[in-house]
């Protein structure tokens, strides 16, 4: 089987590496975590005053208790971003899980993250805060901010406008206009058509410096909803549906990138089935979801 955080080959039962309990929670054990789905919607309800509540996922915020091992709501300081199941979009937390597993595995930067199981046996998918370090808060913007736009307009712009800006501000922009430009190519490849201007983000280091911060909330949003209108939300080469290889291939040139090192390190379909194959996402879903990725994979080699 393979490790539910990391997606590698794992030689026990329980499904963690010691390795990636430790990256993610900082102890060699797997938390407990004593909340089921109604108990996660109920605080959800009752904490939506401080929290995010992002369309109708709940989240929650949650922090490792040491003595107790286990996670537990916090209102501040949490440590972790915690995502139940929905009825509306069904196994969005493997989705999710599956997408950032992907990712990871192709080299994108990503914060730590895994499935865990609640008490009443369903699965979350729960995700270390990567804008914290030894209890401070490290200066993020997403690029709404970045662009200074409203969130109203989060599905404005385009890729040249971020690319653009991105260019401007980062202390190292060659790298980070390639790490961008391999994102925007993976979700295309998965389906993650909601990759609006508020999941892509900044951060800022202790002396100021600016970089393309870590991939987050990635999602086949493809799978989840069948009938999506848009194969992605931010417009590359002037297109939000019909994108082929040649668009990429402008978008790369524009940015004057090796668009061929980056085409060889997103484009494992192999590995990206064998990923699909090993998670935790119902049979049919896995079908689907492989489906996704051929249709894109081949628009992408024509």
């Amino acid at each position: 089987m393979r490790c539910y955080s990391c997606g590698k080959e794992v030689g026990n039962k329980e499904g963690y590496h010691t390795a990636c309990l430790r990256k993610l929670f900082g102890v060699d054990y797997l938390p407990a975590i004593d909340l089921s789905l109604a108990e996660v919607n109920i605080k959800a309800q009752q904490m939506a005053g401080r929290l995010s509540i992002s369309g109708v996922q709940p989240k929650l915020s949650v922090k490792l208790n040491r003595k107790r091992k286990q996670l537990e709501v916090v209102s501040e300081g949490g440590e972790y971003i915690l995502k139940p199941q929905t009825n509306t979009f069904v196994n969005i937390p493997e989705n999710e899980n599956l997408c950032m597993t992907i990712a990871g595995n192709l080299g994108i930067e990503i914060p730590p993250h895994s499935l865990i199981k609640m008490k009443d046996g369903t699965w979350a998918y729960i995700v270390k805060r990567f804008d914290r370090e030894k209890g401070m808060k490290k200066h993020q913007e997403d690029f709404c901010q970045v662009l200074g736009v409203g969130e109203e307009k989060k599905y404005g712009g385009s890729a040249e406008r971020m690319a653009g800006k991105l260019a401007e501000i980062s202390e190292v922009p060659g790298l980070d206009l390639q790490l961008f430009f391999e994102r925007l190519l993976l979700f295309f490849i998965i389906g993650n058509g909601d990759a609006h201007l508020k999941n892509f983000s900044i951060i800022y280091d202790q002396q100021g410096n600016i970089r393309l911060a870590p991939a987050y909330d990635i999602v086949s949003s493809r799978l989840a909803i069948p009938d999506e209108k848009d194969e992605i939300a931010i417009p590359i080469n002037g297109k939000k549906n019909n994108i082929k290889r040649k668009d990429f291939d402008i978008f790369a040139d524009s940015l004057e990138i090796n668009r061929n090192i980056c085409y060889e390190n997103i484009m494992k379909k192999d590995l990206i089935y064998e990923l699909i194959y090993e998670s935790q996402l119902p049979e049919n879903q896995k079908m689907r979801m492989r489906e996704i990725v051929s249709t894109r994979y081949a628009r992408i080699i024509e």
